[in-house]
């Protein structure tokens, strides 16, 4: 039976799709037997999945297209088809959820402030579920977010820290509102004074390296600002991932097409 362009097309782009599988695989397998924290130990299930499922995937395709096996080349088509229908709504969903809420610029400040109630409703929920944010929490505080943020403003004068560019993690999790005029003696280190504002946060707002502002609404607020630019960023990859995906899907018709001639062509001779 002889390869058509388009049967070979298939059979590179999985064969480059299965090598590409491997170190997913092995990556996913070493998170779950070296991961140290909950955090990377909740990372090795998705990838081992991903792992595996682009690995059976490309060899269905590969051996659908190249040993002429009909069925698998269909199944292959069927799987890509739906995936392509899961990344446009994917991305489509990702720009929607994400199209709310930005920081808020306060005068004389280089750093930006941040609150829950700008952001989409549905990321407000899921942040606001006691049992989400404390895996969240656990993973912000493994992770020395706030204890390199210490370390590295910890030497600034209260005119000089004000000037920072601090990150939305930094500035919502680390330090109090500047809305509660607290006095400033080091980065994660504040004086506690009477004040009227009505801020949840303030109360919140604790010295200890394990509570900070990791229970305050600006700290939900600072990492759904982080989220909705990591999401856009992986709403452009999807989009770039859909058009090679759509590429490979009409270049995988092709091949099922010429494999179906071939087997009538076969079926015909015999």
């Amino acid at each position: 039976m002889a390869f058509r362009l388009s049967n070979n097309l298939i059979g590179i782009l999985n064969i480059i799709t299965f090598l590409l599988s491997i170190p997913i695989l092995v990556a996913g397998i070493w998170l779950r037997n070296h991961g140290s924290t909950e955090c990377e130990r909740f990372l090795d299930t998705p990838i081992i999945i991903i792992g595996v499922f682009l690995m059976l995937v490309s060899l269905a395709g590969l051996i659908g297209a190249c040993c002429g096996v009909n069925w698998l080349l269909w199944l292959y088509l069927v799987v890509m088809f739906i995936l392509i229908l899961v990344g446009i709504c994917f991305t489509v969903f990702a720009f929607v959820v994400t199209n709310k809420g930005a920081g808020e610029v306060v005068s004389g400040r280089g750093y930006k402030q941040y609150r829950l109630g700008d952001y989409s409703n549905w990321l407000q929920k899921r942040v606001n579920d006691t049992k989400n944010w404390n895996k969240i929490k656990s993973c912000l505080i493994d992770s020395k977010v706030c204890s390199t943020f210490n370390e590295k403003y910890l030497q600034d004068k209260v005119e000089q820290f004000y000037k920072e560019e601090l990150t939305a993690i930094q500035s919502g999790c680390c330090k109090p509102s500047d809305d509660c005029g607290f006095t400033y003696v080091n980065p994660t280190n504040w004086t506690k004074i009477p004040t009227n504002d009505t801020d949840p946060d303030c109360s919140l707002w604790s010295n200890d390296p394990s509570v900070l502002c990791f229970n305050c609404n600006s700290c939900k607020a600072g990492l759904l600002d982080n989220i909705k630019g990591q999401w856009k960023k992986v709403a452009i990859v999807c989009i770039v991932f859909l058009i090679f995906l759509i590429a490979t899907y009409s270049i995988g018709c092709c091949a099922f097409r010429n494999n179906r001639r071939d087997n009538h062509n076969y079926g015909w001779k015999a």
